[in-house]
């Protein structure tokens, strides 16, 4: 069985040069996708990432996270669409990478399916009027 879940994980200042997303993959077999990351040496880090293994991999490669300092959150809510702010340009459409967002061919509106987001942002650098908003939400609910 392989386990995917979206974190967000906080990095203290003094660990944030360490190869930790290596160690990850070396010592504990797991599959990441960085989703967002804002690292900078010797201050705090922060990145969202999806990890994906086998529920005991994906434990252990917690535990380690949690050993080493990094704070650790399951990510909940990554990208809205605000329909009233929206005016149906399409260009947010041009960059979704996953369809996410898509043109209504009998409406001509923008539909967004949240189900296929990977949360990459493209369309939120995008969007003139700002319909597309990132809501990082992390929460205190065990992980596994």
């Amino acid at each position: 069985m392989i386990y995917k879940k979206g974190l967000y994980l906080k990095f203290p200042p003094d660990i944030v040069d360490k190869p930790i997303v290596y160690k990850l993959v070396k010592d504990y077999d797991l599959i990441f996708n960085i989703l967002k990351a804002t690292i900078t040496p010797g201050k705090e880090g922060i990145m969202i990432m999806e990890l994906e293994g086998t529920p005991e991999k994906v434990k252990n490669g917690l535990e380690y996270l949690k050993k080493i300092g990094v704070e650790v959150r399951p990510l909940e809510q990554q990208i809205i669409k605000n329909e009233e702010v929206c005016i149906h340009c399409g260009s947010c459409t041009a960059v979704c990478p996953t369809s996410a967002l898509y043109v209504d061919r009998e409406s001509f509106k923008i539909l967004f399916d949240p189900q296929k987001c990977t949360a990459c942002e493209f369309c939120v650098a995008v969007c003139i009027t700002k319909a597309m908003e990132v809501h990082v939400e992390s929460s205190t609910k065990k992980i596994l």
